[in-house]
């Protein structure tokens, strides 16, 4: 039987527990999953691509059936050369849902064997982005609740020293 295969793309910046929620379940449709970490000439990244990577892995306690990659230019090629044809992506709120259906759509239009899955975050985390996380934590509020512990002590180190 052939395994199943689905890229989970996006910056990452920091892993969230909303981020693992998608996660895990996307595992529970899926064999396999790629974290697909996006680089973005647009966004400049508290966290470079390895620490990125690492802090995915510690937060995932070593799943075998999760792979953590990396990719830039469009998410239509990067799918074709893993040989995917499903990609998972969360949904917070309205606006992501606006953003999320015109990039699905486009790259359906450039690939159409692509499909995109649409997964509604949990209650619990539907307002946790990355950027928030990182605002609350430059100012020294406790982020327990919304990231990994791995993740917290990291934006501890980083921001005890601005």
């Amino acid at each position: 039987m052939k395994e199943t295969l689905a890229v989970y793309p996006g910056s990452f910046d920091p892993v969230t527990f909303g981020h693992l929620d998608i996660l895990t379940r996307g595992l529970e449709l899926f064999d396999k999953v790629i974290i697909a970490i996006a680089y973005n000439i647009e966004k400049q990244g508290l966290f470079t691509f390895e620490e990125r990577k690492d802090l995915i892995q510690q937060s995932i306690n070593g799943n075998n059936n999760v792979i953590i990659d990396s990719f830039d230019g469009l998410l239509i090629d990067y799918v074709k050369k893993v040989n995917a044809r499903f990609v998972i992506r969360g949904l917070r709120a309205m606006s992501d849902f606006e953003y999320e259906f015109q990039m699905a759509s486009i790259n359906r239009t450039l690939n159409p064997e692509m499909d995109t899955l649409f997964m509604m975050t949990s209650k619990d985390y539907f307002f946790i982005s990355s950027r928030t996380i990182k605002e609350v934590a430059a100012f020294h509020g406790s982020v327990t609740n919304f990231v990994p512990p791995p993740v917290e002590r990291r934006l501890k180190e980083i921001f005890e020293k601005r």
